[in-house]
């Protein structure tokens, strides 16, 4: 008769769900950057230690190291919107801490678009009427000189 494998560990961790890929994607899509971070140009991180409930919620959040600015407040937000599977732990209803550090970084100017400009030089002789050409985008001007 064979013995069944004990699991490595007593206590397993909660996880979110897709990994850590899937929790920075959500910390990206959802990251709002303080208006007040903004006017002032500021980067940094925010550094969060949070609580796991054995239901998967956050909470608590605390803030370690601070950035200031709106961005410890935005941190505390984005944590608290976070949800984690948490398997059965033998019946024992367990609380679980762990760290984040949240990263923000001032977003990419846009550039605009390049304009191009074409230039159609024409004489004054009276000549055939064309239909209008369609252009690609931008803009398209006609000179006639007299």
């Amino acid at each position: 008769m064979k013995k069944s494998k004990k699991e490595e560990h007593f206590i397993r961790k909660p996880v979110y769900k897709g990994g850590k890929e899937a929790l920075n994607k959500f910390i990206r899509e959802n990251l709002i950057y303080p208006e007040e971070a903004l006017r002032e140009k500021i980067e940094g991180r925010v550094f969060v230690r949070y609580d796991i409930s054995h239901r998967g919620k956050v909470i608590r959040a605390k803030v370690i190291q601070s950035l200031g600015y709106g961005c410890d407040e935005e941190a505390i937000r984005l944590i608290k919107l976070l949800k984690f599977e948490v398997p059965k732990n033998r019946g024992v209803k367990v609380t679980f801490h762990k760290d984040l550090y949240i990263n923000f970084k001032l977003p990419k100017k846009k550039t605009p678009p390049k304009q191009s400009y074409q230039y159609q030089v024409k004489s004054s002789a009276p000549a055939k009427k064309e239909p209008p050409k369609k252009s690609s985008g931008g803009y398209s001007y006609t000179i006639k000189i007299k």
